[in-house]
């Protein structure tokens, strides 16, 4: 039997690797014979740019810059070289990722993209031609408004007044934007952003609604960030003559995708589009009998865009099953099976703490993966025999 494994990271938990371990260590501990192909998939958020620059023999700059909550951290991004192009890959998650965020002051009014703006600036001082984004895992909620700042942007008050945008909740403030400081070099590379495209900044699905409560927004937070974010993009569209509200990806990170359109001139793509030139795994699920996926939690948003029905999406290109293992279920969990996750298990069997269950996670993922094989090799010797009794 032919396994392939293309498991997701538990976010604030586990990377992708580490899952993948898990994961191999328990089909191995029921078989060690089983033929594995175990793929660690990266969805632009936590491992991005390492796991890129590492696939590219690539190295890695570290910079202190500014965290979401406006600390100075140490982030890092990474370069490679490939033909003539020098490309700086760069993770929103390591520098504004809501793993950054302490738990006590998840506040996505209060967050800010500035450090991706200066990790940007820091790629631009290598010489490099071509800059690709991941966007995910965010912890902010500022449109992009701070890493435009750190780019040379200046917004302004009614009054001309240069204000400082700290967080999303400062948007509302700004009257006007002043480009004519922004960093020029951006005119000689090429941004590629690899998002969620799924995400738009403004509406009913806009990120605020959607995204906000899970950054810590309480719901009167909701809706002062969601007008906030409408004002902004009024005003990238007066200034800019562009429209950014509901183009796909524009929410991505909490805007920042919209923030990279307007002060970068970036492209977004369908993070699995552009990750798929990296990390090829459509020949590698097309060989399998099962596949098997992972992730932190599946609920109703898994189905846009997630690993999991991105996996499943491909596996059912090729007519194959696909079992998801994850660490909560959720709300609407049950439509994933309308986008073609067969069966989906939780490795949590028993009420217990959070804290227990991070603690625990790689031992559960393990026996998970145990677990669900043994019941397929029932269910194939249960086959079997149906099929010599029918002969016989």
């Amino acid at each position: 039997m032919k396994i392939v494994m293309v498991p997701s990271r538990f976010k604030e938990c586990l990377d992708a690797e580490e899952v993948a371990l898990a994961m191999e260590r328990g089909a191995r501990k029921f078989n060690q014979t089983f033929d594995l192909e175990v793929v660690p998939m990266i969805d632009g958020g936590e491992g991005f740019a390492k796991t890129i620059v590492n696939l590219k023999d690539g190295e890695f700059i570290y910079r202190e810059v500014t965290g979401p909550v406006g600390e100075k951290i140490v982030s890092y991004f990474g370069i490679f070289v490939e033909g003539d192009r020098r490309t700086a890959v760069i993770e929103m998650a390591a520098v504004a990722g809501l793993k950054l965020v302490p738990r006590n002051q998840r506040n996505p009014l209060k967050t800010t993209t500035y450090g991706v703006g200066e990790l940007i600036r820091s790629a631009l001082d290598f010489g490099v031609d071509h800059i690709l984004i991941g966007c995910g895992d965010s912890g902010t909620s500022d449109g992009g408004a701070g890493l435009a700042q750190a780019l040379g942007v200046r917004f302004l008050d009614k009054e001309k007044q240069m204000i400082e945008v700290h967080g999303g909740e400062d948007l509302i403030k700004v009257d006007s934007i002043d480009t004519t400081q922004l960093d020029q070099r951006l005119g000689n590379v090429t941004v590629d952003v690899a998002c969620n495209w799924k995400n738009v900044l403004c509406g009913e699905n806009g990120v605020a609604r959607v995204f906000g409560p899970q950054k810590g927004a309480t719901s009167q937070q909701v809706e002062q960030l969601s007008a906030a974010l409408e004002h902004y993009a009024s005003l990238i569209q007066e200034e800019l003559g562009m429209d950014v509200r509901l183009l796909p990806g524009s929410g991505a990170s909490g805007g920042l995708g919209a923030g990279l359109i307007a002060f970068a001139g970036a492209v977004l793509h369908p993070r699995f589009d552009i990750i798929m030139d990296y990390i090829r795994i459509e020949e590698k699920i097309a060989t399998a009998d099962v596949v098997m996926t992972a992730e932190g939690s599946l609920d109703f948003q898994t189905p846009n865009g997630k690993i999991p029905s991105e996996v499943a999406r491909i596996a059912k290109k090729h007519n194959i099953p696909v079992i998801a293992i994850t660490g909560t279920i959720g709300k609407g969990a049950t439509l994933n099976y309308e986008a073609g996750i067969d069966a989906y298990l939780s490795i949590i069997q028993k009420p217990t703490s959070l804290e227990k269950a991070m603690i625990k996670a790689p031992e559960w993922i393990e026996e998970s993966t145990e677990s669900v094989l043994r019941q397929i090799v029932i269910g194939l010797e249960m086959a079997e025999k149906k099929l010599i009794r029918e002969r016989i």
